[in-house]
């Protein structure tokens, strides 16, 4: 619903909340099977050519971030997961009224729940397991599904907050206007009649 000019009106109701969690946890899905997949079908020393030099599925347990960063901080980096999954659920999800947030949310709720449930549950133990990887492109880090809800979510952030400028809540967010450089009025800085 839109009120004259253009600007969006919140809606009242959590029917946004819902889809954020529902595509969170369809996400969470996704990113699950198609590592149980690739610790099924793959194998770390014979990497798969799928686009002869573009795609690869190579596996691998990563315990650091991207790009191997990190790789004694897994401790560290399960925290500030589980810290991102309260301030989705406790603070994003419940002001969600905007479509394209619900979505930026539930990809966000989906790819940090996927690294975080390796990072909780998979060897050597929790809070110390290994991130499962097996997708490789030219020039990028070995990554995974949940990698990809996180990059859609970072696109999708970045769309409403500098293209549609429209906030959580599904209201749109003007920008200032630059200020002239001129003062209207004379030189002595009074305003004109």
């Amino acid at each position: 619903m839109q009120a004259a000019g253009g600007t969006a009106i919140a809606t009242p109701n959590r029917r946004y909340a819902f889809w954020a969690v529902l595509l969170g946890a369809l996400g969470f899905v996704a990113d699950f099977l198609a590592k149980r997949w690739a610790l099924a079908n793959l194998d770390p020393a014979s990497p798969v050519q799928v686009i002869p030099g573009q795609l690869y599925l190579h596996l691998i347990r990563n315990p650091g971030a991207a790009f191997s960063m990190g790789e004694g901080a897994t401790v560290l980096l399960t925290c500030l997961a589980i810290a991102a999954m309260i301030f989705l659920l406790v603070w994003m999800v419940p002001r969600v009224r905007h479509p394209g947030w619900a979505a930026a949310t539930g990809l966000l709720l989906a790819g940090v729940s996927g690294n975080l449930f390796d990072r909780l549950f998979r060897e050597p133990g929790p809070f110390h397991g290994h991130v499962i990887d097996f997708l490789q492109v030219p020039w990028f880090a070995v990554f995974n599904v949940a990698d990809i809800w996180i990059t859609f979510a970072a696109v999708t952030v970045i769309w409403l907050t500098m293209i549609t400028q429209v906030n959580l809540a599904g209201e749109r967010v003007d920008r200032p206007e630059k200020a002239d450089s001129k003062p209207s009025g004379d030189d002595t800085g009074t305003p004109a009649s």
